[in-house]
């Protein structure tokens, strides 16, 4: 278990443009603009995974962060194994890759200012390779992971979202163009309907984006036990490398 804390001392800098504040007459209102910088300090108990020969002189890792979904949200990192490739880790599983599994506290959601500041912390402390930056999440990690890569998409090489769907309109959907994203969906989830999925998808292709959807037919909510055991998924995954550095405009 690691806590990171993820950013700088908290501080509030405003600059004015345009006429200095003395420079209005008493008794008088006059157009302002105001410009203010904020920093945060913010921080995230994790379970983090090496590999077995993690350490060998040279070698930079593969990373993947994980997202996990609402019902795992608090202050115990056990709630993390319940699902997932925490789960997976604890029963036995090997990665080749460093994972990163933060845990949201009760009541919130994920953040992708915070996120993208726990990634700067991970990718300092571990021997990472930045153009192998994975991200992937499920029901509550799903929609974080479609927000989170819309916000960040230079960060990562390739996103798995798990019954979720993203928020955000076509003009977003245009930032993961070089994000190549593999979705998946039970068609009888009633939690999060496919079709939510399925439009999040056709935004980013429409957009001309790299993404598809694999539906279950018959599964629920849970399409996480099928994608992550499937070991095509990992593949999928692993053979992807950032292709941009640089973050599209909205």
């Amino acid at each position: 278990m690691r806590r990171l804390g993820v950013a700088g001392l908290a501080s509030l800098v405003v600059y004015v443009a345009g006429c200095s504040a003395t420079g209005q007459s008493p008794g008088t209102q006059a157009a302002r603009h105001f410009t203010c910088q904020v920093q945060k300090t913010v921080g995230y108990d994790c379970l983090v995974y090496l590999p077995t020969d993690y350490g060998a002189p040279g070698k930079r890792w593969p990373l993947v962060l994980y997202l996990h979904g609402a019902g795992e949200r608090g202050r115990d990192l056990e709630l993390l194994k319940r699902n997932g490739p925490p789960k997976m880790i604890a029963e036995g599983r090997q990665f080749p890759f460093v994972l990163v599994a933060p845990q949201c506290e009760k009541g919130s959601w994920w953040d992708p200012e915070a996120l993208d500041a726990l990634l700067d912390k991970v990718i300092g402390l571990y021997s990472i390779d930045d153009d192998r930056v994975y991200l992937t999440g499920l029901s509550m990690g799903g929609w974080g992971t479609w927000d989170l890569a819309i916000h960040h998409p230079e960060r990562f090489a390739a996103i798995i979202p798990i019954c979720g769907a993203g928020a955000q309109p076509y003009a977003a959907a245009k930032r993961l163009r070089n994000v190549p994203a593999w979705a998946f969906h039970g068609a009888k989830d009633q939690l999060v309907p496919m079709e939510l999925s399925q439009m999040t998808v056709d935004r980013v292709k429409k957009a001309g984006g790299d993404a598809r959807l694999t539906i279950y037919p018959d599964a629920g909510h849970d399409a996480w036990t099928e994608t992550y055991n499937n070991p095509e998924v990992w593949d999928w995954l692993m053979s992807q490398k950032r292709r941009s550095t640089t973050a599209p405009a909205y």
